[in-house]
């Protein structure tokens, strides 16, 4: 039940924030949490909330999952942070070892944890150009990989997250990446000349003997949740193996069962050299990932790779938790399920509302891009704002995605249950339905 946001409590919260914080970091809901529980959020003044962001895609396993909760007090009474570096401690092992075991591909492999996902592009882009010896980074449009220096520079979204930042890391490059909703061309037709077009890279900007990786995201996160076809991803790994060039499946957002498979890249018949992660490995505990083939991992020296909280203790067991109740809940049937449903309920609103363009999902990585014309396609930013602000006053957390911030995305926590799930869906085909006919 939601009586106004923000109410008088979080209202005097804000103040104290005005003071004491900086306007940088940006805010979804302007109310703070007093409790939260699986896919609900209950703030300051007593609102309850349902929630379909997730953290941004951290919760794939929910708020304070009970398996995580156990396993933090356990290792709270043990100890808290020795540093890996200093003195070592199992748990850090035992996440290695689940890791290397999940991941796709039968190779040997091996994996160390860092905090952030913006740290794991770091090392993962550090990996690659100390294994190959060349330095040249390949991402693509539309493409979001952190705000650090590096990862701030493969990012393609100018604002807010690189403008005034520069000068940004050399020898980065980006790539077309299909977007076919807003491509004249069939998909086959589109992939192909893409492809055609990153052979002719090669030619004018720069040779692939000087390139270390190509970074993708297997289903575009910040970008507006894009999907590409199986054969687009095949063809960008064709090219990285004809060039000897190291392929980084970037699975922070689309990772532990958010598109209906443990990583995404396994829609796609691929296997990465590196993978990514972050975001739902910890459950809301600060942990990530890079996880290699050996022989590329094992290329920087001792001491060239790491940090002080890398893999904390903490975060090793909450994450061994997660992947444990991933399995335990049959999660990655759930979010199957959670994008069917969601898919039933949201594409026949196209036929109805012509300020819906497209309605998307890979599992439970759903989305609605909202346009002002079905024919240009022109987004409708200001539409998305509205349902947005409308929505949370109902007491539904949504966010919005894309290049013009006109798609509103879902990353739906998987244990969610059918019940709230549906009330949840109520709200939204409600809210989409007012704003759409204003």
């Amino acid at each position: 039940m939601v009586t106004g946001v923000p109410g008088p409590k979080a209202r005097e919260l804000l103040e104290r924030k005005l003071n004491h914080v900086p306007r940088g970091p940006f805010n979804t809901l302007q109310t703070f949490v007093a409790k939260a529980e699986g896919a609900l959020i209950t703030d300051v003044d007593g609102n309850t909330f349902i929630d379909l962001a997730g953290a941004i895609g951290t919760l794939n396993v929910g708020h304070r999952p009970t398996g995580v909760v156990d396993a933090l007090h356990h290792q709270i009474d043990q100890y808290l942070h020795t540093c890996f570096h200093v003195m070592m401690y199992e748990p850090y092992i035992q996440l290695a070892e689940k890791l290397n075991n999940i991941t796709p591909g039968e190779h040997k492999k091996k994996s160390f944890f860092l905090s952030s996902g913006a740290e794991a592009v770091e090392n993962a882009v550090k990996i690659a150009r100390k294994y190959t010896g060349r330095k040249g980074i390949i991402s693509f449009e539309r493409g979001f990989h952190g705000r650090t220096f590096m990862s701030m520079s493969l990012t393609s979204k100018v604002k807010p997250y690189k403008f005034e930042f520069g000068p940004f890391a050399p020898e980065t490059y980006k790539w077309p990446y299909p977007y076919y909703y807003h491509s004249t061309l069939k998909p086959r037709e589109l992939d192909d000349q893409l492809i055609k077009q990153f052979q002719a890279f090669f030619q004018s900007e720069v040779a692939p003997e000087e390139v270390a990786a190509i970074i993708m995201e297997p289903v575009q996160g910040e970008g507006g949740f894009i999907i590409p076809s199986a054969y687009f991803v095949q063809q960008v790994k064709a090219i990285c193996e004809n060039y000897n060039i190291l392929f980084i499946a970037d699975e922070i957002q689309t990772g532990f069962g958010r598109t209906g498979k443990m990583f995404a890249i396994e829609h796609f018949g691929v296997i990465p050299d590196i993978i990514t992660m972050s975001k739902s490995l910890g459950a809301g505990i600060p942990i990530s990932a890079v996880t290699a083939r050996a022989e590329i991992i094992d290329a920087p020296n001792p001491g060239e790779i790491g940090g002080t909280y890398g893999g904390s203790p903490l975060g090793c067991v909450a994450a061994l938790e997660v992947i444990e109740t991933i399995k335990e809940k049959n999660l990655l049937t759930r979010s199957v399920e959670i994008g069917n449903a969601f898919m039933k309920r949201f594409a026949p609103l196209q036929t109805s509302n012509k300020q819906i363009g497209e309605v998307r999902q890979l599992g439970a990585m759903c989305a609605i891009e909202f346009v002002k014309d079905p024919i240009t396609k022109e987004p409708n930013k200001e539409l998305v704002g509205e349902i947005l602000a409308k929505a949370h006053q109902k007491g539904l957390i949504i966010m919005s995605a894309g290049l013009h911030g006109n798609i509103i995305r879902l990353l739906t926590p998987l244990v969610i249950t059918e019940e709230l799930l549906e009330e949840g869906f109520d709200v939204l085909e409600e809210t989409i339905i007012e704003c759409c006919s204003n």
